[in-house]
């Protein structure tokens, strides 16, 4: 609701700025399609495998359908391409989101024959992660829309500017990667991810209308699509799930935020938003840190968190799943104000 109440006041009060339709539209289909397409998945056997190291409370959710992002991550493509179909952006943003929803259904696929909850090699995934982001990157900068008015510029707060030239490559490289990890490591609670990539998207989307005279209400409302097409998964996904987004759904919603990212010179208000994103992304290099730099001759070394990611912390420390997943939803919708605030 709060999601769509935004979009609302951003299409009364905002020039130009059409966020609630897309929003409307690839929730309602993403209803539809799930309403259709969980059944089959569940007839296909496609249950998730949970990790053994994982919450134990976790184990009797083995079984549940995964690679629902298959159903909800074309809805939001397509939607928002349509939106301005002469617009090349989109065609570089549908490129890298199904590319990395590819990836991500090979490694669900690969998990779910080998009936473990490892698919590919991580630095498999890596690699083909990073192929699908070069190839954006190369789109991307043919069309001179990596950085600001001068190629290479990434917009920061109070009207300051870095300008990175060509470094904006690798950091292009490293963003795409980082983001579309964050979000996999995100996803796992019920919820969790779905909830707070629609209000990140959402955000997003309200920035894009909101800085400048104009805004950019093409990716603006290509935004709006992806935040509406987890909303309506999240119908499905929510406590008790009825399923999971698997690595099909999670790669490519990070890989969409960090290409909106990108073409919008958005860099800025993403990592402000996507703020839960990067604390889970935190919480388990930190994790693996300390361990490793704490161990001892028995092989065993010290944690910093009860487990990681994040979101296990909190729950291993007496909350509910419930309980996380909101106030992870909450963390992320301050962080949107905050970079609403704090616009470039």
């Amino acid at each position: 609701m709060v999601v769509l109440g935004a979009c609302l006041g951003s299409d009364l009060l905002v020039a130009n700025s059409l966020l609630t339709p897309p929003l409307l539209l690839t929730a309602g289909i993403s209803v539809l399609v799930c309403r259709w397409g969980v059944p089959r998945l569940r007839a296909l056997r496609l249950g998730q495998v949970i990790r053994q190291e994982g919450p134990q409370a976790h184990h009797s959710k083995a079984g549940t359908p995964t690679m629902g992002g298959l159903l909800v991550v074309p809805v939001g493509v397509l939607v928002g391409g349509l939106i301005s179909p002469g617009d090349e952006r989109l065609l570089g943003l549908a490129g890298l989101t199904l590319a990395t929803m590819a990836i991500g259904a090979i490694d669900d696929w690969t998990s779910l024959t080998r009936r473990t909850n490892t698919g590919l090699s991580p630095k498999g995934k890596l690699l083909l992660q990073a192929a699908a982001a070069l190839v954006f990157l190369i789109w991307a900068a043919r069309g001179a829309w990596l950085g600001g008015a001068e190629a290479g510029d990434v917009a920061l707060p109070l009207g300051w500017v870095l300008p990175l030239g060509l470094l904006i490559w690798p950091l292009g490289l490293f963003v795409v990667l980082a983001e579309s990890n964050a979000t996999n490591l995100t996803d796992g609670l019920d919820g969790l991810a779905a909830g707070c990539g629609a209000i990140v998207f959402g955000g997003l989307g309200l920035q894009l209308m909101l800085r400048g005279h104009e805004g950019d209400p093409v990716l603006a409302a290509f935004c709006a699509a992806m935040a509406g097409c987890w909303l309506g998964f999240l119908a499905f996904n929510h406590n008790p799930a009825r399923v999971f987004m698997g690595d099909t759904g999670s790669l490519a919603m990070g890989s969409a935020l960090a290409g909106v990212g990108l073409l919008s010179n958005s860099l800025w208000p993403l990592l402000l938003m996507g703020g839960v994103f990067l604390a889970e992304s935190i919480s388990v290099i930190l994790q693996v840190w300390v361990f490793k730099a704490t161990k001892g001759p028995d092989g065993v070394g010290r944690r910093l968190f009860r487990m990681a990611p994040l979101h296990h912390h909190f729950e291993l420390g007496g909350l509910s799943e419930v309980a996380v997943v909101h106030r992870f939803w909450l963390a992320s919708l301050l962080l949107v104000v905050l970079g609403l605030m704090l616009l470039p």
